[in-house]
């Protein structure tokens, strides 16, 4: 990964929403879990957005640290989407126009941005996780690790990462 500390910025499609990323991710995945694909499918059919689930069933994110993160324009153009009421995960849509920006594991100290709302300079996918939801159908290629649940390679990621913050977990407030 880039240990650069040159800030990349996120950003919807039409650029009223974004925000200012500090510092290396944390990881690049794709995700094949239900969740993701349900409310991808979600943001697609009720939103008229882009696809942010790939033919594949994976979506693909880029984790960064809450406190590397900075939200610059849109706040207030920002919807909240929960699969259920009282899920701890909300995934965040640009309604100006529609984009899925990222989501938030509000007990966590991460960021998960999707991949399509950042620069093409992010280093490239390092594994493909909860494959064991994956549709039947696809057979994944061996280029990367494919993990069929979260792996220790992943949870490791996650806890360097939050020890590296002082096992903070910043708050977010947008």
């Amino acid at each position: 990964m880039n240990k650069s500390s040159n800030p990349i910025t996120a950003s919807c499609r039409c650029g009223q929403v974004g925000f200012v990323i500090r510092g290396a991710p944390i990881m690049h995945v794709a995700c094949y879990c239900t969740s993701c694909r349900t409310a991808g499918r979600e943001f697609e059919q009720a939103l008229d957005s882009v696809s942010v689930v790939a033919d594949d069933g994976g979506t693909r994110f880029v984790l960064y640290r809450k406190d590397r993160v900075v939200q610059t324009a849109g706040a207030n153009r920002l919807s909240e989407h929960r699969l259920k009421p009282d899920s701890p995960t909300r995934r965040m849509v640009a309604t100006c126009c529609n984009t899925p920006m990222l989501l938030e594991f509000t007990k966590g100290h991460w960021l998960t941005f999707y991949r399509d709302c950042l620069p093409e300079a992010i280093p490239a996918l390092e594994m493909r996780v909860m494959t064991e939801d994956k549709p039947a159908a696809v057979i994944l290629p061996n280029d990367l690790p494919n993990y069929a649940t979260h792996s220790g390679k992943f949870m490791w990621k996650l806890l360097a990462s939050w020890a590296a913050m002082g096992f903070r977990r910043p708050r977010v407030t947008w």
